[in-house]
């Protein structure tokens, strides 16, 4: 992360540094995989083009995005909640949806959460526990917890926060990887399902809650070794993308969430990702994806330490070793990394990792090795090699 005074020459937006992966690599890459998304109406659209990738090199249309709750989307099935209950927008909204593919090589669950951890999470985590393991885990929740659950939302926030990162060390195996995706940016104007009417007055200060629950969150996820993939900086100049409600994205912008996310975790596994030459003229995204916008910078309060006139813009980490990067290859993406995983078992030659991998620490392992874990060098920063 990174602190840019407000009377510097703004950034211009970075290139995307990923890759942009097809169909047949995302079935190689899932191959034998578990795979559980929680999270909320976002989330949702994470899982629905991550099943559809895992099918077709095609994008969500415009009603598939919007679409909630519906029985069947792209050979998924509807397990719980959404229309075989009520659909509305309260608290108590459930939605359980899972693809299996055909091969029976892929199987993708999702959860609505609209509570970073409650009751009904204790519940999904029993079924993680006596079900199969997953062995990826990407999870968010922010919009809800920060604007429907009292004044003392974000202190409830942090509570939670905690809990459910403590509760997922105890859970998760120790080979499953876990990214915590931030929240994206919001826009200025807010009129999302999740925030109703008579809370419309919460909407100018949401969009600062939001970066000050990011800064909670990915320092917390950190502190328990788990991967935080920073959203709200990529998406930062990609503001065209979101739609008018100053909540939800675009199919263009799920996709390119999709190729973030797949980077960070084939990476994350010591996958070696393909290298290709893309069509002269035509890099991927397109410059037009971002577009930079000085409203959309964000001022963090003078309570969590930057003082007041201070932009707080979570930045790239350290550049890679300098080397040719050959046209087509990419960089992994802006990620803020825990410890390194042990690589499950995959049908993948690692070249990349030379020694023993090490297990990730438990919570109370942690507490006692706090000392010898700040002497060691720091972990590997997941920025593909130049």
């Amino acid at each position: 992360m990174v602190f840019c005074l407000e009377n510097e020459e703004p950034r211009l937006p970075l290139r995307s540094a990923m890759v942009h992966f097809q169909a047949s690599e995302v079935q190689q890459l899932l191959h034998n995989k578990f795979v559980v998304i929680l999270g909320d109406s976002i989330q949702r659209a994470v899982y629905k083009d991550l099943v559809l990738l895992l099918q077709r090199d095609s994008l969500l249309t415009a009603a598939q995005l919007k679409a909630k709750g519906e029985l069947s989307f792209e050979q998924d099935q509807l397990v719980a909640g959404g229309q075989l209950g009520e659909l509305h927008n309260g608290t108590q909204y459930r939605e359980v949806r899972q693809f299996c593919s055909g091969s029976g090589h892929h199987l993708v669950r999702f959860y609505f959460l609209t509570r970073v951890y409650s009751e009904y999470l204790e519940g999904v985590l029993e079924e993680l526990t006596y079900g199969p393991a997953p062995d990826l885990v990407i999870i968010n929740s922010c919009l809800w917890d920060l604007s429907r659950y009292g004044r003392c939302s974000m202190e409830s926030y942090r509570e939670n926060l905690e809990r459910v990162f403590v509760r997922m060390d105890q859970v998760l195996p120790d080979s499953c990887l876990l990214v915590w995706n931030m929240a994206m940016p919001l826009g200025e104007r807010v009129t999302g399902g999740f925030l109703l009417p008579e809370l419309q007055p919460l909407a100018g200060s949401l969009r600062r809650d939001v970066v000050e629950g990011n800064f909670y969150s990915a320092t917390l996820a950190g502190d328990h070794c788990f991967d935080v993939l920073d959203l709200h900086f990529h998406f930062r100049h990609a503001v065209q993308h979101r739609h008018r409600d100053g909540v939800h994205w675009d199919q263009h912008a799920h996709r390119h969430l999709s190729h973030l996310l797949l980077t960070h975790v084939a990476d994350a596994w010591g996958v070696e990702l393909p290298k290709r030459d893309y069509p002269s003229g035509q890099p991927f995204p397109p410059h037009e994806f971002f577009n930079y916008n000085s409203t959309e910078d964000f001022s963090m309060s003078s309570h969590l330490g930057c003082g007041p006139g201070v932009n707080f813009v979570p930045g790239p980490l350290p550049p890679p070793v300098p080397g040719p990067v050959p046209h087509g290859q990419h960089r992994g993406p802006v990620v803020h990394r825990g410890m390194p995983r042990c690589a499950p078992s995959s049908p993948y030659h690692v070249p990349r990792m030379g020694g023993p991998c090490r297990q990730r620490l438990r919570h109370s392992d942690r507490l006692i090795h706090t000392n010898k874990l700040d002497r060691q060098p720091p972990a590997h920063s997941g920025t593909w090699p130049g």
